[in-house]
């Protein structure tokens, strides 16, 4: 009598093709769920807010750490009270003798000035988009000679980021690559 032994079979192509397919499939997948996170942030019709601090020394900085939490509850407030864009702008325009009043009170005797006016906003992260590098719509508190680093407030949504460590150096534009896809070409190049 023969023993019951397992019989190896070798792999045939066609189950390769298939698991090959499969592997792709879920590489796509995967890609897919993570460009529709990254895409770009709907900031271009916010409002943003920008403090310029005097300098970058750390006195200076503090100064304009003081003001942004004097003023943060009040754009806070106005942002939850308004329903639409234009609203927003109507409520910061009647608050802005207030956050001059609050700048300068922190200020220790630099002149504020705080005007709105269209401004080069860097590249931001807001929750799972990425904010472009634009120029937008702005309020701008300046103190002093305004030459220190700045906080950056999306008022939609209302989130603020300290400013990253970025060279102002102009750069091509890398064209939008997917690693599956050159993975793919690789096989057959």
């Amino acid at each position: 009598m023969l023993q019951d032994y397992p019989i190896a079979q070798q792999p045939t192509k066609t189950s390769k093709l298939v698991a090959f397919i499969e592997f792709v499939l879920v590489l796509l997948a995967i890609q897919g769920v993570l460009l529709l996170f990254s895409q770009e942030a709907p900031a271009s019709e916010a409002t943003q807010f920008r403090i310029l601090a005097n300098s970058n020394a750390n006195v200076d900085q503090q100064v304009k750490r003081e003001i942004q939490e004097k003023v943060a509850p009040l754009l806070e407030r106005a942002i939850n009270e308004s329903t639409s864009q234009q609203q927003l702008d109507d409520k910061l325009q009647l608050l802005e003798p207030t956050i001059i009043q609050l700048a300068r009170e922190q200020a220790k005797g630099k002149p504020v000035t705080f005007e709105r006016r269209s401004a080069l906003i860097p590249p931001k992260r807001v929750g799972f988009a990425i904010q472009k590098q634009d120029v937008y719509d702005a309020y701008i508190l300046k103190i002093g000679k305004g030459q220190g680093d700045n906080w950056w407030c999306a008022l939609f949504p209302n989130v603020c980021f300290p400013e990253e460590e970025a060279s102002v150096v102009e750069t091509e534009e890398e064209p939008v690559k997917f690693f599956i896809w050159e993975w793919i070409k690789s096989w057959f190049a």
